[in-house]
């Protein structure tokens, strides 16, 4: 009989002895699965931007009116990904993900069916409230499943699935959109999107993480220095990193001679990329902890952002300079994300759902301080702009390890309860 266990240092899968490895096998099967719904429900953020053109026309709209929607879908996120979160941090693990997926489904089905840009809108708005009540919860889960010292690499692998769909889901849609018209797209991703709800149920145990009972002792983690430093830390690294990549477009048009092929090949070795760094980055903080692991990424992502500028009349260079730019953005999302299960273990969902909030809101924030940055400055001199703030967000991290020093988390041990 399994069990899950948890402490000050996170939960972990336990079996006999005689079904340790069979248990350690299924865990990890179940962490793929829900890498893979992360996948699916992340490419409907960054497939609408591949055919916007088409979009746009179809629904007799502005191509800028049109790219509205990864705004919307980004706000969305990050709105109702705490809050969601919250209602639901009591609820055993399986049942929020089941939810979180039928409403991603549902709105996409429905974007697929939009008569009108305005129902497009409102149809991105219930996917996002999916998207964001998955992505916390898919983390929670995996994090639950295995041994503390693998944690990392299990919400790696679950966040990995982002990466993937900026690599690959995203460009197939697109070519997808491009031969059978947009609305085929959002059929390819709720294929996608069934796929990983047949996964989830077939493959993922029923588990429940620790919770706070009430609505205040839930929002509680909020009044904590260390939570809000990591959380600000996260905020300020990922605006650093999307700044270039949500106007890539204008930043390499010289380098790629406004080839949409060309353009396609960087933002898939982007993604392909962060992809790697990702996971690694998850294993990297088993074996030396979450702080090294983020500052030496944001580093990384400076020293690139400083680099740019200077590869973009180049296409080779361009493309060393993407690789990486690619590996140093997306390695900080597993350890920040460990970061903050290991500070409050109890409020796990709330935190990581706050967490992926912050993560939207900064894909919110860069494209406004892009745009601003490309007028006053020049598109191929807006990644100074994201060098700066990864300066800050470098001194964010460090602040909270030093809060985290100072005040260390004391956890009773508590059972988490399984449902067979």
């Amino acid at each position: 009989m399994a069990r899950l266990t948890a402490s000050g240092t996170g939960t972990a899968l336990m079996a006999d002895d005689d079904t340790e490895a069979v248990s350690a096998r299924s865990a990890w099967r179940a962490v793929l699965v829900l890498g893979f719904g992360t996948f699916a429900l992340g490419t409907d953020e960054f497939v609408l931007a591949g055919v916007l053109p088409e979009f746009s026309k179809s629904l007799d709209v502005s191509i800028a009116t049109a790219g509205q929607t990864v705004t919307v879908f980004a706000l969305t996120c990050a709105v109702m990904s705490p809050v969601l979160g919250t209602l639901t941090a009591g609820w055993p693990r399986h049942r929020v993900l089941k939810l979180a997926v039928l409403l991603y489904m549902v709105g996409v089905i429905a974007t697929g069916f939009a008569p009108s840009f305005a129902v497009v809108l409102v149809a991105q708005m219930i996917a996002a409230a999916g998207a964001g009540l998955y992505i916390p919860a898919a983390s929670v889960t995996a994090a639950s499943l295995v041994e503390p010292e693998r944690r990392g690499r299990a919400i790696a692998a679950v966040t990995t699935g982002l990466t993937a769909a900026t690599a690959l889901g995203a460009p197939i849609g697109t070519v997808v959109g491009s031969v059978l018209g947009w609305r085929a797209t959002m059929w390819f991703i709720t294929a996608l999107t069934l796929l990983g709800l047949l996964g989830v149920l077939a493959l993922v145990p029923r588990v429940s993480v620790p919770a706070p009972g009430g609505l205040r002792q839930r929002l509680a983690p909020l009044g904590d220095r260390r939570v809000v430093t990591v959380l600000a830390t996260t905020l300020v690294a990922f605006t650093a990193a999307y700044i270039v990549y949500t106007y890539m477009a204008e930043v390499f048009s010289s380098a790629t001679g406004d080839s949409g092929t060309k353009l396609a090949i960087l933002m898939f070795a982007f993604g392909l990329t962060g992809t790697v760094g990702n996971f690694y980055a998850g294993a990297l903080v088993d074996r030396i902890g979450a702080r090294p692991v983020v500052g030496g990424a944001i580093v990384l992502l400076a020293l690139s952002l400083v680099v740019l500028p200077l590869t973009t009349g180049t296409y080779p260079a361009a493309l060393v300079v993407i690789v990486a730019y690619g590996v140093a953005a997306w390695a900080i999302t597993a350890p920040q994300q460990t970061r903050l299960i290991t500070l409050e273990p109890e409020s796990a969902p709330l935190l990581i759902s706050l967490n992926a909030a912050f993560l939207y809101l900064a894909i919110a924030f860069s494209g406004v301080i892009g745009a601003v940055g490309m007028s006053s400055i020049g598109a191929d001199r807006i990644s100074f702009i994201g060098a700066g703030l990864a300066v800050v967000a470098l001194g964010l991290s460090e602040l909270a390890h030093r809060l985290s020093s100072r005040t260390p988390a004391a956890v009773e041990p508590s059972e988490v309860d399984t449902y067979h």
